[in-house]
């Protein structure tokens, strides 16, 4: 387990729900996934490694929750302006996602 931290800490997390606009494979990476999204009117790239488990395909239309306010990083070459959330074990990677289609942009607490 990691270390506990306080609700303040918590706080700062900024977790959104997203719309999936576009999906395609990032060209030099084998894991990695670029995602157009949409979090209520902004739109923004992320960059995913869930490629050995989603097809392009699987994911446009799809609402994911995403931490909206994660610093920018450079992944191989292609911005990426945030980070999905996923769960993982033995049989393969799932995404967090709403269990009904909520409006874009929508908190999640």
């Amino acid at each position: 387990m990691k270390p506990e931290i306080t609700y303040e800490d918590f706080e700062k997390l900024d977790l959104r729900v997203a719309t999936v606009l576009a999906a395609r494979e990032h060209p030099n990476a084998n894991k990695l996934m670029l995602l157009q999204i949409k979090v209520g009117e902004v739109e923004k790239q992320i960059v995913a490694g869930i490629r050995n488990h989603y097809t392009p395909e699987q994911l446009v239309g799809r609402q994911i929750v995403v931490v909206n306010n994660l610093q920018e990083a450079m992944l191989r070459g292609e911005q990426s302006q945030g980070m999905l959330l996923a769960a993982s074990d033995a049989s393969g990677v799932v995404l967090v996602r709403p269990d009904r289609e909520v409006e874009s942009g929508s908190t999640v607490k």
